[in-house]
């Protein structure tokens, strides 16, 4: 290796990838810079799009029947929010925008639950709560109810809510706030709590 020219390689682990420079083994010559301690360089987290691809990869590969078919859905509807904004890829949906999908998905799902339950299907209401759990685990953590209601107490002194006229505004600007990390139904219900 020529002096000053360096080698780097990528090092993954359960977080995001990280790239650190290439050690060789040994002193290497004299003059040499090697060698000397690892430089991490942090590479940008992995989007939730990209997950999911490499999500359905493992399940293909384990043959894993029931994972690989909630993704597939779940890939079909970020494919049609793709459509709707316009854009040519997946890539152009930020993560905010899939965590919108994988809420719309979540809801479909609790929707079937309760028909399943209803009409006496536990199997199939099984499955779905299987794939329930599957999406939230792309979720970021929720909020806690502390962190919601001082989320919502500043939305209403921000605004100046003084009643329910306001409700939307105020709903509005906290799940602006919570950035996914709160559902529609906890926020109106603690909105509804502090303002009416």
């Amino acid at each position: 290796m020529f002096q000053g020219s360096e080698s780097y390689v990528v090092q993954r682990s359960c977080g995001p990838a990280k790239l650190v420079e290439h050690q060789p083994a040994g002193n290497v010559g004299a003059g040499n810079r090697w060698p000397r301690a690892g430089v991490p360089i942090n590479l940008p987290a992995m989007s939730l799009t990209a997950r999911i691809d490499e999500d359905i990869k493992a399940a293909m590969k384990a043959k894993d029947t029931e994972k690989l078919g909630s993704l597939r859905m779940l890939k079909s509807s970020l494919k049609y929010a793709v459509i709707e904004k316009g854009s040519a890829n997946e890539a152009a949906l930020a993560d905010g925008d899939v965590i919108t999908v994988i809420r719309k998905r979540i809801k479909q799902c609790q929707d079937a639950i309760e028909g399943f339950v209803q009409g006496g299907r536990a199997e199939q209401a099984a499955k779905e709560k299987a794939e329930v759990s599957l999406l939230e685990s792309y979720l970021p953590a929720a909020l806690s109810t502390d962190e919601l209601a001082t989320y919502v107490r500043d939305a209403i002194a921000e605004i100046g809510a003084t009643g329910k006229a306001q409700m939307g505004a105020v709903m509005k600007a906290v799940m602006v706030k919570a950035a996914g990390r709160a559902d529609g139904k906890a926020v109106n219900a603690e909105v509804l709590k502090q303002i009416g």
